[in-house]
């Protein structure tokens, strides 16, 4: 089992211009090796971790 990647404090966490006003999104956070992706209505929960490598691709893909 992988150990959890450390999120910085200070962290600058991302909601999409596309969602509403309400909670019910994901925020984004992108570190220079790490990406996160967090549920709103739960900030304090835990997070996704992926490489910030493999979230660009994917967000091409979902762009196009």
């Amino acid at each position: 089992m992988q150990s959890p990647v450390p999120i910085p404090d200070n962290a600058q966490w991302r909601k999409s211009t596309r969602s509403d006003q309400g909670e019910n999104c994901v925020e984004l956070w992108r570190g220079p090796q790490v990406a996160a992706v967090r549920d709103s209505k739960n900030a304090a929960g835990s997070a996704l971790t992926l490489p910030t490598s493999a979230l660009n691709s994917l967000l091409e893909i979902v762009a196009k």
